[in-house]
C-alpha cells in the first residue's frame, strides 16, 4: 500500500474561514460523522463540491437501491483497491454502523474469494476490484451480478465505485490526513 502524505498539500479550510453556506451544508455532515479534514478540503471548491456532492446524496442516501451494508462493503474494497486509507479510516465506524463486523471489516482485505462472503457479497466485491484495475466488469462477473442484482443495483454499485475512487484521488493528491479519533487500515 502506498503511505498516507506525512501533511497536507492542500490544507483543509478552517471552519471559522467557512461561508455561511458552507457551514450551512458542512456542518451537518462534519457532526454526524467527523470528517473535518475532507470537508475543510472540498470547501477549497465550492462549485465543484456541490456538483460532486449531488451523486454523493444518491450514493449514501435513501434513493440509492444498495443496502447499507452492501454500499458499505463497496467503499471499503475501494478504498483499499485505490489504496485510499483515509476513506478506509472514515468508513470503518459507518461500516460497523451497516451491520458489518469488525471481523468482516478485515476480512474486505482479503477480498472476494475469502471464506465467510455470501455470494452476492463475493461478487460485489469482485465487481470493485475489476471496476477499479480494468474500468470495467468482465463477463463472468457481469452474469453473477446480474444473478444476484437487479440493473438499477448494478448501476449503484458502478456509481459507488466511481464516486469513492474520484473521494479517492483528491484526498490521496491532496494529501488529506486522517482525522483524530479515527484510525487506518
Amino acid at each position: 500500500m502506498t503511505g498516507a502524505m506525512a501533511k497536507p498539500r492542500v490544507a483543509p479550510a478552517p471552519r471559522e474561514q467557512w461561508t455561511a453556506e458552507q457551514a450551512a451544508v458542512l456542518t451537518p455532515i462534519l457532526e454526524s460523522k467527523g470528517a473535518l479534514n475532507i470537508l475543510g478540503t472540498f470547501a477549497r471548491h465550492w462549485p465543484a463540491y456541490i456538483a460532486f456532492s449531488a451523486l454523493g446524496r444518491h450514493v449514501m442516501g435513501p434513493t440509492s437501491t444498495l443496502t447499507a451494508r452492501h454500499r458499505e462493503l463497496i467503499i471499503l474494497r475501494t478504498a483499499l483497491a485505490c489504496e485510499a486509507e483515509y476513506e478506509w479510516a472514515q468508513h470503518k465506524p459507518q461500516a460497523r454502523d451497516a451491520g458489518l463486523s469488525d471481523a468482516e471489516i478485515e476480512r474486505v482485505k482479503l477480498g472476494p474469494d475469502a471464506e465467510g462472503w455470501t455470494v452476492t457479497e463475493a461478487v460485489l466485491l469482485r465487481a470493485v476490484d475489476e471496476l477499479v484495475a480494468d474500468k470495467v466488469v468482465s463477463d463472468p462477473v457481469w452474469v453473477q451480478l446480474t444473478q444476484a442484482l437487479s440493473i438499477p443495483q448494478i448501476f449503484d454499485l458502478i456509481y459507488c465505485v466511481g464516486q469513492y475512487t474520484m473521494v479517492a484521488m483528491l484526498a490521496k493528491t491532496c494529501g488529506v490526513q486522517i482525522d483524530p479519533g479515527f484510525s487506518g487500515y
